[in-house]
């Protein structure tokens, strides 16, 4: 392994008092040999509020921390201020309110050696509070996995993510502002990256964990989350169809959602095989909404109990 490169762990955070336990188990990380460890924490607050805390912290666990305001409740521009703080040879994103195992980024660095990939995804396991639904909990809803098609990742997130910045497909790419309070900007991201040329991989090793709150442990919250994935999907394949194949798409999406819709109707009994069905559905409505042009609900932008997972 090559000596002196560097890694910059990125966190983008708005309001969410999680932001410590997230730098106490980075603090607690163990670190790849040969790389030079930096933190850079983005405040998408409209005043600084992470900054006191930030600050404590960096001095308390001794971490080399560069705290950038950036501020209009957009994540974007949060995400961005990360890349542009950043000089470092990959860039690895984690929420505010995710904690990272002992062996993350060590198992993220191994897959990217071994693969030679753009972009290496690692799981998110989610716990449940004890109040959470029984059927939420068995089905868990709200851990995070990579979708392969035909045994390929085309696209990820940025919850659990290592980059290789110096790779053709990544170079001055950002983050689409557009998207900054609707949500899919990551989605977008890592479309347009593998659409030139970039490649994803999977550590599946490389854990961070989140405890779902209750405002999240909902069905409606399920509900918005999912027909929002489907928005942004069905925007991102309308966006260069012509009209007959978008009425092809919306054709093959509406199909999709009435046979979940059917499926939950068959599997009524059993609440957690019922509500994976019609999520599912939900989410290919959203794609017809997207194909058709429906504006993409607000996500981000709102405090942390009004809005989505990453609210910033």
């Amino acid at each position: 392994m090559m000596a002196g490169r560097s890694i910059d762990i990125c966190i983008c955070t708005f309001r969410r008092p999680e932001l410590a336990d997230t730098l106490r188990s980075i603090a607690a990380l163990e670190k790849p040999i040969g790389f030079e460890i930096g933190i850079v924490v983005a405040d998408n607050d409209d005043e600084p509020s992470a900054q006191s805390l930030v600050k404590a912290l960096a001095q308390e666990l001794k971490l080399p921390i560069r705290y950038r305001h950036a501020p209009a409740r957009n994540i974007s521009i949060a995400r961005n201020a990360c890349l542009d703080a950043s000089v470092s040879d990959f860039v690895a994103f984690i929420d505010d309110d995710e904690t990272a195992s002992p062996d993350w980024l060590v198992e993220l660095v191994a897959t990217a050696e071994a693969t030679g990939a753009t972009a290496v995804l690692g799981p998110v396991r989610a716990s449940y509070r004890p109040d959470a639904p029984d059927w939420m909990r068995k089905g868990d809803f709200h851990s995070t996995l990579p979708v392969w098609v035909r045994g390929e990742i085309r696209t990820g997130y940025t919850c659990n993510v290592l980059l290789s910045m110096a790779e053709e497909s990544l170079r001055s790419r950002r983050f689409s502002l557009a998207r900054g309070q609707t949500g899919g900007e990551d989605t977008e991201f890592f479309d347009h990256m593998a659409k030139a040329g970039g490649r994803i991989a999977f550590a599946p090793k490389a854990f961070v964990d989140e405890v779902v709150p209750r405002s999240r442990a909902a069905f409606d919250w399920l509900r918005r989350r999912r027909f929002r994935f489907g928005q942004t999907h069905g925007h991102l394949i309308g966006r260069n169809a012509g009209g007959v194949r978008r009425i092809g798409q919306v054709g093959l999406a509406s199909t999709k959602a009435a046979y979940c819709f059917g499926m939950a109707l068959l599997t009524a009994v059993s609440p957690v095989r019922r509500n994976r069905s019609v999520l599912r559905g939900i989410m290919h409505v959203g794609v017809v909404s997207g194909l058709v042009g429906v504006r993409e609900i607000r996500q981000y932008g709102l405090t942390p109990q009004e809005g989505d997972k990453r609210a910033a």
